[in-house]
């Protein structure tokens, strides 16, 4: 694309992972005179959006100066000794694998870093929101950069905080027990994770990430493997959401404030699958290979778990909400991220790093979507939403308008472009052939229809039937949900919505674009991912 000096590629990498935690702190700090403007919040709020867009800038470049042609090869590599005792590295690096999920962290979080400017999270102080918001990034950003095992498990678990105190203080109904909930599954997944994590560098000597993926597991014997496996494994499913390990994520989802939500679907689910593709099959590919069926097992069950629950919720009368519904098709959706990966071939690996972009994408546009509709009708009750009654309602600013009433209790009547936007959304997501959702399943259904040698062909080729079949459900769930609230019940007198906001469409613009472009030119993501998947199924990432 471009090209950019070695040591500019390491200073902006490490930019992108240590900006955000600066940014965090000078949050904090009183805002310097003359940059107040209007208030100290609007002041703090726009330090957020800076911050983040100086962020997403530098990833940008860092993505244009990739060498596009080496995706395998590790680059903007910086490597120096922290804790020489352990034999703990500040090693950072990105290849294909991890270079397009950098993009998507940075550019979902100034898109919520702008549509909080505009649209404050009702709560405590914005100054704790940015700060939080900030080192939520900082934490995702650097478990996709980190190449030590140790600085893995410390950047992982650098996400918890803040967004427990986001759901916590910045949440809906029932937050508290949400973000409980939330914390305590994460970190016992993790405490098991990190003794894996520990045997393994103790075990082959080194917690080096590419050392250990060029070894590709001949220093550590079988059993170690399987143990190391099923530890670390443990702890990345619970943030996969693997089922039966997902149990926190609807409760968390329906609770947290929208830009949380946002960030948990879009960028931090894809932690716990990234582990899996960056350390447990490159490291431990035997022990991986012992669990593959089991794995894919699960995955499968959690697809058709996921759309049955979504299914649940979208009946009528059902009293489903909106907001949990699209909770529970993430957990199909990273189903398929999980098949992809237990078959251990190009193909599975390939399409479950595809499936984990385009589910950031859509599944952030339904959120602030979802998080749209809620500002505007006070509820995201299905039931509510699909048949507003009549009679004397109140505008958006509180005051009853019925000069505004039109006929049409639908979405598409009342608000068009609100309604669009959200049909296009629930068709992205049951993958529509022509946008992002449909290559990513696609290719891990392919991986499971001929699997990595000495896995059962026959029983993958009955999970590919499930998950198939899971997509049929995924399409029933998200048209009745278009039915019922875009195009709802009866036709009666409705107050009209405010539509599309200036600040949304800045927001959002960006994750349909990219939505029809992944879908369109998948070969832009592929052409990345392949050969590093390529070379870490090989043996190595060198």
């Amino acid at each position: 694309m471009i090209d950019i000096n070695e040591s500019v590629m390491q200073f902006l990498l490490a930019f992108v992972v240590a900006g955000p935690l600066l940014g965090a702190v000078a949050a904090l700090l009183p805002a310097p005179p003359g940059l107040k403007g209007k208030s100290p919040e609007q002041a703090v709020l726009r330090h957020g959006v800076t911050v983040t867009g100086a962020v997403l800038i530098a990833a940008i470049v860092l993505a244009l100066g990739f060498d596009h042609d080496h995706p395998s090869k590790m680059q903007a590599t910086t490597d120096i000794s922290w804790i020489p005792a352990l034999d703990v590295r500040i090693h950072l690096g990105t290849d294909g694998i991890s270079l397009p999920l950098l993009v998507l962290t940075a550019l979902l979080t100034f898109l919520c870093a702008l549509y909080s400017y505009s649209k404050p999270p009702s709560g405590p102080s914005p100054k704790a929101f940015v700060a939080l918001l900030l080192l939520l990034e900082s934490g995702t950003l650097a478990t996709f950069a980190v190449l030590d095992l140790l600085l893995f498990f410390l950047a992982f678990e650098m996400v918890l905080i803040p967004m427990y105190f986001l759901i916590a203080r910045w949440g809906g109904e029932g937050r508290t027990r949400a973000a409980w909930k939330f914390i305590l599954f994460t970190l016992l997944g993790s405490v098991v994770m990190l003794l894996g994590l520990l045997l393994i560098g103790i075990k082959a000597g080194t917690f080096d990430m590419v050392a250990l993926a060029t070894d590709n597991g001949r220093s550590l014997t079988a059993s170690v493997q399987v143990i190391a496996v099923l530890a670390i494994g443990i702890g990345l499913a619970v943030k996969a959401p693997m089922w039966p390990l997902h149990s926190w994520l609807p409760d968390a989802h329906t609770a947290a404030p929208t830009v949380g939500s946002v960030l948990l679907a879009g960028v931090l689910l894809k932690m716990g699958t990234y582990g899996f593709v960056r350390i447990l099959l490159p490291v431990a590919p035997h022990g991986f290979h012992t669990f593959a069926p089991y794995l894919a097992a699960f995955a499968v069950v959690g697809i058709v778990y996921g759309s049955l629950a979504c299914l649940a919720l979208a009946k009528r009368g059902a009293k489903g909400d909106l907001k949990r519904l699209i909770a529970y098709s993430s957990v199909g959706h990273m189903g398929f991220v999980l098949l992809g990966i237990a078959t251990m071939t190009p193909t599975g690996v390939n399409g479950a790093l595809f499936a984990n972009i385009a589910h950031g994408l859509i599944t952030g546009l339904l959120f602030f979507l979802v998080g749209a509709l809620k500002d505007r009708t006070g509820t995201t009750d299905l039931d509510t939403l699909a048949h507003s009654s009549p009679g004397h309602h109140p505008s958006p600013s509180g005051s009853a308008a019925p000069d505004r009433f039109q006929t049409g209790a639908a979405l598409y009547g009342r608000a068009p472009r609100l309604g669009g936007l959200l049909a296009f959304g629930a068709v992205a997501s049951l993958g529509l052939p022509g946008l992002a959702g449909f290559w990513g399943e696609m290719l891990a259904l392919f991986g499971a229809f001929r699997p990595a040698a000495g896995l059962s062909r026959p029983a993958f080729l009955t999970f590919m039937a499930i998950g198939a079949f899971g997509t049929l459900l995924t399409a029933a769930y998200m048209l009745i949900v278009v039915r019922r609230v875009c195009m709802g019940g009866a036709e009666r007198e409705v107050p009209k919505l405010a539509d599309v906001h200036g600040y949304e469409f800045a927001a959002w613009t960006p994750l349909v674009t990219l939505t029809v472009l992944a879908g369109l030119w998948p070969k832009a993501l592929l052409g990345l991912t392949d050969p590093a998947v390529q070379q870490l199924l090989a043996g190595g990432t060198r």
